[in-house]
């Protein structure tokens, strides 16, 4: 329904492939704005006897997300009631979810943020507690959680978006003016002498024998050699 408000939540899985859910957390209030990271990473060279550095790409570091949670047992806010121990089963139980150690894979869960058209799947990187309003004992009624998290993505769609090139996948290729089968193939699998597999693949009466506007399959290494 248009315009129904939408709790951001947490979801927490013990497998990469996120199948198995194994606990959730519901905000108290969304927040208020996020912030998302995008860092390149350079290898830093710098010849000898030169003025400056060259900057030479090694790679794009995963998103990182940052988040504030707010937590309140005060009583104040809609759905929430007075509590003995204040917010700090409410942190509890964050942290467990977040950072918690799972002994059957021996690490953090996978976790899955969703809120509105927002998907990300990730690890939490760090989280750091402020605790903002007390009871004259010194129980914390109110805290705030700031959690950033960074990207995880499953090994297929990472190879996949790191080497588009690989070959252990299949390809499908436009020929274009200008194109010849033993370049295409080289340039996939780093070596032209499948060009005859490839060919007989795609049932060509000849390698030299493709047009531009054709589409040609490049199976995976494992099935176009011999």
């Amino acid at each position: 329904m248009s315009g129904e408000l939408k709790k951001m939540e947490i979801f927490s899985y013990s497998d990469e492939k996120f199948e198995t859910l194994e606990d959730t957390f519901t905000a108290l209030l969304n927040p208020e704005n996020y912030s998302q990271k995008y860092q390149v990473k350079y290898a830093e060279e710098q010849s000898s006897g030169t003025s400056g550095m060259q900057l030479k790409f090694d790679k794009i570091e995963p998103q990182t997300m940052e988040f504030e949670f707010l937590f309140d047992q005060t009583g104040a806010l809609a759905g929430t009631e007075p509590s003995e121990n204040g917010v700090e089963d409410n942190i509890e139980s964050f942290k467990a979810l977040t950072l918690g150690y799972d002994g059957n894979i021996h690490r953090t869960r996978y976790l899955k943020l969703v809120w509105g058209t927002l998907l990300f799947k990730c690890c939490l990187e760090n989280l750091n507690v402020t605790y903002k309003l007390f009871k004259p004992d010194g129980t914390p009624l109110r805290a705030t959680v700031t959690a950033s998290f960074k990207e995880f993505k499953e090994d297929e769609r990472r190879v996949a978006e790191e080497n588009s090139n690989s070959p252990d996948l299949t390809h499908l290729r436009t020929v274009k003016d200008g194109d010849y089968l033993p370049i295409m193939v080289h340039n996939i699998y780093g070596d032209k002498k499948y060009y005859m597999q490839v060919a007989r693949f795609n049932e060509l009466t000849s390698f030299r024998n493709i047009e531009a506007g054709q589409s040609i399959t490049l199976p995976p290494l494992s099935k176009s050699t011999p």
